[in-house]
C-alpha cells in the first residue's frame, strides 16, 4: 500500500469515528405502542436491572449557603458527573469527580462507605430511615423511582420518545394533582427494552426550564464485576464511623417529638419510627424536622440576611422553586421545626400553623 493510500484510509477512519455518534443521534427514535400505565409498570419492575455507566445531573435550585445543608446545596445547585456501577439496590458504587477531588460511595449489607481519595478517609455510614439526599439518590433510575411513587393513573401521560446515551427511551410524563405541590411536571425517559430510567427532567410549577435534570451519558447493561462494586480500605486510610449521618437523621433518632399523623393536608410517606415526619407522594415531599435550640439558632443565624430569605410571621422562608424551606418561630423550649420540601409556600405556612396550634407530644417521658 502506498503512503498516499495509507493516509487516505486513516482519514476515512477518523471521519467515521467523528461522524458515527452524529449519525446515531440523527436516526429517528423508535417508539412503542405502550400505555402510560404500562410504561409505569415497566419502570417499576426495572429496579434490579444491573448496569454501569456515566451520569450527569444539572440543578438550578439556588439555595443559600448553610453549613447544616451544604450537601443538599451541592447536589441541587451544581453540575455533578458521576460514574456508577449498579448490581442491585443493595450493592452499588458511585464515584463523583470534582475539581476539589474524588468521592466514592460504596453500598452493601445495609451500610455505606464514603471514601475521599484526597484525605485518605473512610466513613462508615449505616442505613437510616430518614436522611438528606446523597449522590445515589440523583441517579436517573433512583430519582425516577421516587418521583413516580404513588402516581395515580390520571396523572400520567405518554410523551414522545427520545434518544438517551445512544438508546431509544420511551417518554412518560407525571403531572401532580396535589394542590400543595410545587412541581409542575416530571418527564421520565425509560429504556424501551428494560424499563430502566435513562433521563429525568423535573420542572417547577409554571416553569419551562427544568429545575433538575439527571441523565445517563453512557450506559452498559449487565452486572458489574466484584472489583467495580467492592471496596477495601487502604492500610493508610483514616477510618471513622458516623452514626449521626446528617441533620435529619440525627433529629429522627435523638429528638423527643412525635410528628403529626398528617401535615398540611398531606398523608405520611412512610411509617414514622422517630421524630421526623415525611409527607406526600411522588415528587411532592414535605419533611418536618424538629431542631434543638442550638442547632435552630445556627441555622437561623446563617439564614438571616442571606439572599432570597424572607421573614414571615411563621418564621424564615427560603424559596428556591421548586424547593422551599421554612424555619419556624422558636417554641417555648427554644427549639424550632424546620419544614422543607417541594411544596408551595402556603403548604409550609399551613404546616407551621398546625404545629404551633397542636404541639406534637413527646416520645420520651
Amino acid at each position: 500500500m502506498t503512503a498516499a493510500r495509507r493516509w487516505w484510509c486513516v482519514g476515512i477512519a477518523v471521519l467515521l469515528l467523528v461522524a458515527t455518534p452524529m449519525l446515531v443521534r440523527a436516526l429517528p427514535v423508535s417508539d412503542q405502542d405502550v400505555t402510560a400505565r404500562g410504561l409505569l409498570h415497566l419502570v417499576e419492575t426495572s429496579r434490579d436491572v444491573s448496569f454501569s455507566g456515566g451520569t450527569e445531573s444539572v440543578g438550578t435550585v439556588g439555595l443559600p449557603a448553610n453549613d447544616e445543608l451544604s450537601s443538599l446545596t451541592d447536589l441541587l445547585s451544581d453540575t455533578n458527573r458521576v460514574r456508577v456501577w449498579w448490581r442491585n439496590p443493595d450493592v452499588w458504587r458511585v464515584a463523583t469527580v470534582r475539581p476539589t477531588g474524588e468521592t466514592d460511595l460504596v453500598h452493601r449489607r445495609g451500610r455505606m462507605f464514603r471514601w475521599v481519595f484526597e484525605s485518605r478517609s473512610v466513613t462508615v455510614i449505616p442505613d437510616v430511615p430518614v436522611r438528606l439526599p446523597n449522590t445515589a439518590d440523583l441517579l436517573p433510575n433512583e430519582l425516577a423511582r421516587r418521583m413516580l411513587e404513588g402516581a395515580a393513573p390520571a396523572e400520567l401521560t405518554r410523551v414522545p420518545s427520545r434518544r438517551v446515551a445512544g438508546r431509544d427511551a420511551l417518554g412518560l410524563r407525571l403531572t401532580p394533582a396535589d394542590r400543595q405541590s410545587a412541581i409542575g411536571r416530571v418527564d421520565v425517559y425509560a429504556d424501551r427494552s428494560t424499563g430502566l430510567p435513562l433521563r429525568v427532567d423535573l420542572y417547577a410549577r409554571g416553569s419551562r426550564t427544568p429545575a433538575l435534570t439527571s441523565r445517563f451519558i453512557d450506559l452498559s447493561l449487565g452486572s458489574p464485576s466484584s472489583h467495580d462494586v467492592g471496596f477495601r480500605a487502604p492500610r493508610d486510610a483514616n477510618v471513622q464511623y458516623d452514626e449521626v449521618v446528617d441533620l435529619a437523621a440525627a433529629a429522627d433518632r435523638f429528638a423527643a417529638r412525635i410528628p403529626p399523623r398528617t401535615l398540611a393536608g398531606l398523608e405520611p410517606r412512610q411509617t414514622f419510627r422517630g421524630s421526623v415526619g415525611v409527607y406526600g407522594r411522588g415528587p411532592t415531599v414535605l419533611i418536618a424536622v424538629p431542631l434543638w435550640s442550638r442547632t435552630a439558632d445556627r441555622v437561623r443565624e446563617n439564614l438571616r440576611g442571606a439572599p432570597g430569605v424572607r421573614s414571615l410571621h411563621e418564621g424564615l422562608l427560603v424559596a428556591a422553586p421548586p424547593l422551599r424551606m421554612l424555619l419556624a418561630q422558636p417554641e417555648p423550649n427554644n427549639g424550632s421545626w424546620l419544614l422543607a420540601g417541594t411544596v408551595t409556600q402556603q403548604a409550609l405556612v399551613d404546616a407551621a400553623n398546625q404545629l404551633n396550634d397542636h404541639r406534637p407530644g413527646l416520645r420520651f417521658p
